[in-house]
């Protein structure tokens, strides 16, 4: 009897450390698109190799989960944005651009320990990673160029660039970005009114050049017409001697004669002359 007294009194005991540790523990839930990485300060630190997926979760009173959004997220440099505001941009020349950027992205789920060890949690890492790193990508970038080639001549080259160099340095950071788009890119009036005009002008000389460059080929083509039909007249003068003539107009009366019809003969003068037969 004591012996069951005592295995019963143990039993009491861990239910009572059980039930008290419970009381005392931490319920997270974890929602759809989130993920969470577990820190233990007392044993092992953060798991990072450890991904909690979304659902209910009991840790330690000691231990903490940091929640992460893997789900695509949206941060947009515009003027009606006050939390982040369009970009300020000095071209090559010091002038200033304003433009306005879109990025989409979302962090690489089994590796947001690496990225809370890093930068921290679901906020922070934006904050110090993504906004700064767009933000250097598109001035650096842009300050290679003049205004002129980053609002038109070279616009699709510059967007390029800072998509590649934005995109490699987030994936050396496990995070993807899925899509970086150039909204506007404003610069003054004046600028773009004389940027206009100078395409204007380009594009007439660029029709005027290839109305020069049509009329020349047809130039070409008349020459080269002309040439040939004064050829064809030299081969054929040549070959005019007074036999074939003779023997082309004997032969064009033969064939005259064989007509039914009644004919009047007419005998040239020459010594060579041909007869010519006239029909009624």
């Amino acid at each position: 009897m004591k012996r069951k007294g005592k295995i019963f009194i143990t039993l009491l005991v861990i239910l009572g450390v059980f039930i008290l540790f419970l009381s005392f523990s931490t319920i997270v839930t974890l929602q759809p698109g989130e993920k969470g990485v577990i820190f233990r300060p007392w044993t092992s630190g953060l798991d990072k190799d450890h991904i909690l997926s979304e659902g209910v979760h009991l840790i330690a009173p000691w231990n903490k989960i940091f929640t992460y959004d893997v789900k695509e997220q949206i941060i947009e440099f515009h003027a009606a944005n006050t939390a982040y505001g369009e970009l300020d941009v000095l071209d090559e020349n010091g002038l200033t651009i304003h433009v306005e950027v879109t990025v989409r992205f979302y962090p690489q789920y089994d590796k947001i320990g690496y990225i809370y060890e890093q930068f921290g949690d679901n906020d922070q890492y934006i904050q110090k990673l993504v906004i700064p790193e767009i933000r250097s990508t598109v001035r650096r970038i842009m300050g290679q160029y003049n205004a002129e080639e980053i609002y038109s001549t070279n616009r699709h080259e510059v967007e390029q660039k800072i998509i590649e160099e934005t995109e490699a340095v987030l994936g050396n950071n496990y995070i993807v970005m899925t899509a970086l788009l150039i909204r506007s890119i404003k610069i003054p009036e004046n600028l773009i009114a004389a940027i206009e005009n100078k395409l204007t002008k380009q594009q007439e000389a660029l029709a005027y050049e290839y109305i020069v460059e049509k009329e020349q080929k047809e130039k070409e083509r008349r020459i080269i017409q002309a040439e040939g039909i004064a050829e064809y007249n030299r081969i054929v003068n040549a070959s005019m001697s007074d036999n074939v003539l003779t023997y082309e107009g004997i032969q064009a009366t033969l064939e005259l004669a064989k007509s039914a019809n009644a004919k009047i003969v007419i005998i040239g003068n020459s010594e060579n002359g041909l007869p010519i037969m006239l029909s009624q």
